[in-house]
């Protein structure tokens, strides 16, 4: 992926939205509420094979509302494919796990979903350090995986096979965010993080970036995941004279820090990355603290073309919610399983694939557009065509409003 440039950024909000045929020669996937251990509600075949797709993502806990977005994304797709599967002789099915954003959780997750030989690829994680535990048992079980929002660096240089992720990466995310400082004439920033893969490995490449950048980092400190009390950060935070906070992390965590600062009189910049993107961040915030928050995410507006409207009406309809964040990407990271796994059928003579012919043809992935990504992957299963969005919450709701986008 290419380094961002904000000089070549200002307010690009070009994305491939036509869901169209994709490399390896599969014809474009098109574009239901299951639980945590059963396979979600599908349409009833008859004599068809079965074939399971399995999320993993938070379905409880402080993450789960953007868990949830990456499993009904996900769901959707399915529900949109699940007539073209049928008429191949297939029945879809989803199969959702709850890993609770813990690493532990995940990788027992991952164990039992291995053993089920019709479960031929995974949707998720929502979280870096859930994927880098869980992930050598995908590897080792040959289970491909598509990531609609794993951003850490480290996860794509593994040296595994079946790990692909259609968004951008720290690298690029963290970069963006000291550049967008230094645009605004800032000079300083103080730099916190959540202590987990995501949230340090963002904050690392951040302060790497503002450095380079000739901006004083004041300090960098961590702080665990489950801290919801900053009153002596904020002090000192104060106290420094700081012109900007970094904050790597989750939103609600993200949220309550911003509230507390705020209600300190805090009146510099907020910036945090794509884990504050979530109705979440505003609400453990407050809508007039939340107006200082800037943040960079790997995931766009998806009401930024003609398609999306349409598409967030469909998913209000099918799930009496509005969409988040990684909903969009849940289902775009789904259709680039199916699209792969359509292609794998045909080569296999229309009959039932292995997961290795799943993952050979997802691996094969060339200029797949979906609602909001278009997607190529590089021989470490990044998409090369990954984009970095700068949001606001200048209005002091949610969703922020898509200000750039960084290629």
């Amino acid at each position: 992926m290419r380094k961002p440039s904000f000089l070549a950024a200002s307010l690009v909000l070009s994305l491939g939205m036509l869901l169209s045929a994709c490399g390896g020669g599969g014809s474009t996937p098109t574009g239901g509420s299951g639980d945590q251990s059963k396979p979600a509600e599908q349409p009833a075949s008859s004599g068809s094979a079965v074939i399971k797709i399995a999320t993993q993502s938070p379905l409880s806990g402080e993450n789960a509302e953007m868990g949830e977005d990456i499993k009904l994304g996900a769901e959707l797709a399915l529900k949109d494919n699940a007539e073209k599967f049928k008429a191949m002789g297939f029945d879809l099915q989803l199969l959702p796990k709850d890993d609770k954003a813990d690493p532990a959780t995940g990788t027992t997750n991952a164990k039992a979903l291995v053993t089920d030989q019709d479960v031929l690829a995974l949707v998720g994680h929502l979280n870096s350090g859930v994927m880098a535990a869980a992930g050598t048992t995908y590897e080792g079980a040959g289970l491909p995986v598509v990531s609609p929002s794993n951003t850490n660096p480290q996860l794509s240089q593994n040296g595994w096979k079946t790990f692909h992720r259609i968004c951008a990466r720290d690298d690029n995310q963290g970069p963006a965010a000291s550049q967008y400082i230094k645009d605004q004439g800032l000079n300083s920033v103080y730099v916190i993080d959540d202590a987990t893969d995501y949230g340090k490995g963002l904050a690392i490449e951040m302060k790497k970036k503002a450095e380079e950048l000739g901006l004083k980092v004041i300090a960098h400190e961590s702080v665990s995941a489950q801290e919801m009390e900053f009153n002596t950060l904020v002090t000192k935070i104060k106290a420094s004279n700081s012109e900007a906070v970094f904050f790597g992390g989750m939103y609600a965590q993200g949220g309550q820090f911003l509230k507390q600062l705020k209600d300190k009189q805090y009146t510099g910049m907020f910036l945090g990355g794509d884990g504050l993107d979530n109705g979440g961040f505003v609400t453990a915030a407050g809508a007039e603290a939340s107006k200082l928050a800037r943040i960079t995410s790997v995931a766009g507006d998806i009401t930024a073309s003609a398609e999306g409207p349409a598409w967030v009406d469909r998913f209000k309809t099918s799930f009496k919610r509005d969409p988040g964040a990684f909903a969009g990407y849940g289902y775009d990271a789904a259709l680039v399983v199916l699209n792969g796994l359509e292609q794998a059928i045909k080569d296999n003579g229309g009959k039932k694939p292995t997961r290795e012919q799943v993952n050979a043809a997802i691996s094969a992935t060339k200029d797949f557009k979906g609602i909001l990504s278009t997607t190529t992957f590089d021989d470490k299963g990044d998409n090369v065509n990954a984009s970095v969005f700068i949001k606001s919450f200048e209005k002091g709701a949610y969703p922020p409003d898509q200000i750039a986008e960084i290629k």
